[in-house]
């Protein structure tokens, strides 16, 4: 990375790297050059609109300082999976990712953007997808992505056909064969140097 090399373009990972603003911001900080999709909690919180927020300045203990407020603003956070139960089903689309044992493992996908919220306040766009299982009572699964408003719903189920993409799965696989596979460390922090 400091050589302006990047051998990847993707990154994929389950929640505990979706919910790490660490892990993210270390993305973030290739400018747009690697996407990563991440599974995310659905107690992440996002607001649907970009509220209008101001810089507020104000003196404590004699140091000038500023800090942002949201203005204008109607509503309040919401965890992602409020908007996701709302969604007309004619934007949801059905895709088989896999052949199981007991037939085709099908879900149905759709996608939106929204705006994550760092204690309480808008932080970043990103695009969020939704995977539902059918059936009556369907269960929801929440993935974040930094990827272009130009892409294509495909190209954010693809990674979930694979699932020796993830994080989780490619580092356990990569720790065995290395013989580390009693190695403990679980969060992306303890790789870093």
């Amino acid at each position: 990375a400091e050589e302006g090399v990047i051998p990847f373009k993707y990154v994929t990972g389950d929640t505990v790297y979706g919910n790490s603003p660490d892990f993210i911001g270390a993305i973030d900080s290739y400018e747009g050059r690697v996407i990563y999709f991440l599974a995310a909690p659905c107690s992440t919180q996002c607001v649907l609109k970009q509220p209008l927020v101001v810089e507020k300045k104000y003196r404590y203990k004699g140091k000038l300082k500023v800090r942002k407020v949201v203005k204008k603003w109607d509503g309040k956070p919401v965890r992602i999976d409020i908007p996701a139960q709302n969604i007309n089903p004619y934007f949801w689309y059905r895709r088989t990712v896999s052949e199981g044992t007991k037939g085709p493992v099908t879900y149905e996908f759709t996608r939106r953007e929204v705006i994550l919220c760092r204690k309480g306040l808008p932080d970043k766009t990103v695009r969020l997808v939704i995977k539902r299982t059918l059936g009556e009572a369907p269960t929801y699964s929440y993935y974040i992505s930094n990827a272009p408003h130009s892409a294509r719903l495909k190209t954010f189920v693809w990674p979930l056909r694979c699932p020796l993409l993830l994080l989780s799965n490619a580092s356990g696989e990569s720790k065995t064969e290395l013989g580390m596979d009693h190695y403990e460390v679980r969060k992306y922090p303890g790789w870093s140097p």
